[in-house]
């Protein structure tokens, strides 16, 4: 198996460079030895076969021997929200999501929220992505945004729409609400192009934040009758949207 490495900078003139980390792992992991064979990405969609030309400490050098657009993108773009784990938990819900296809991640501010996310925990969440990129073969990084305050992200979803200009689908993870297999049938017949999704912290949305909520147009998706971690409702949620569009494909 040829392993997979991030590019930080697309390559030039038939060479590319890896540096920290990825240059670590290929020198001091791997030892790779010039003429090994490498298989690289850069974020953008694309994929690059290369070989290493050189390795020099906390720096390698390699000439690409080909290069292709390799779609691996789940088609749904979804962009969830979520009140994050404290932990390592969060590590662990940002693999799978990469897995799972997620396009973009909001670190959700709630009322009741335990973990707010700082710079330095955000670099290391985005770490996290290209380390499950690299595992699953995803050629797009999973894009991890600022932290936002609940009325702005149910704010932003209110103003997402299709390209043509059709209300993309919301669902905010609640006990009470319609029940997920009617929800999974509420979906329009053709697959929307993308939807946003919610879960809130393990003490739950309050009464005020579920009202802004169902103002902006989201509906309430209850996940079943047992009480679920942030983390598993998280990924049932998203794979649930999945399922849900292609059925109706």
């Amino acid at each position: 198996m040829t392993h997979r490495f991030f590019l930080e900078q697309p390559p030039r003139d038939g060479r590319a460079v890896l540096a920290g980390p990825e240059a670590h792992h290929l020198a001091h992991v791997l030892r790779a030895k010039p003429g090994d064979a490498a298989l690289l990405f850069d974020g953008s969609g694309r994929e690059y076969a290369a070989k290493v030309v050189r390795v020099v400490r906390d720096r390698a050098e390699l000439e690409i021997v080909s290069e292709a657009i390799v779609d691996r993108e789940c088609p749904l773009t979804m962009t969830l929200g979520v009140a994050l784990p404290k932990g390592d938990r969060q590590r662990w819900l940002l693999e799978k999501l990469v897995e799972l296809g997620v396009a973009r991640l909001v670190p959700l501010e709630t009322e009741r929220g335990v973990a707010q996310p700082t710079g330095h925990a955000l670099a290391r969440l985005r770490r996290a992505v290209i380390e499950a990129s690299k595992q699953c073969g995803r050629n797009k990084l999973m894009e991890i945004r600022p932290a936002a305050a609940w009325s702005d992200f149910v704010g932003q979803a209110r103003m997402d729409k299709t390209e043509e200009g059709q209300p993309i689908m919301r669902w905010v993870a609640h006990p009470g609400g319609t029940q997920l297999k009617e929800a999974m049938r509420s979906w329009p017949e053709s697959m929307p192009e993308g939807a946003w999704l919610a879960v809130g912290p393990e003490g739950g949305f309050t009464g005020e934040e579920m009202g802004a909520a169902g103002r902006a147009g989201w509906q309430c998706v209850d996940l079943g009758p047992r009480i679920l971690r942030i983390e598993t409702a998280a990924l049932f949620l998203a794979a649930a949207a999945i399922v849900a569009g292609q059925c109706r494909e």
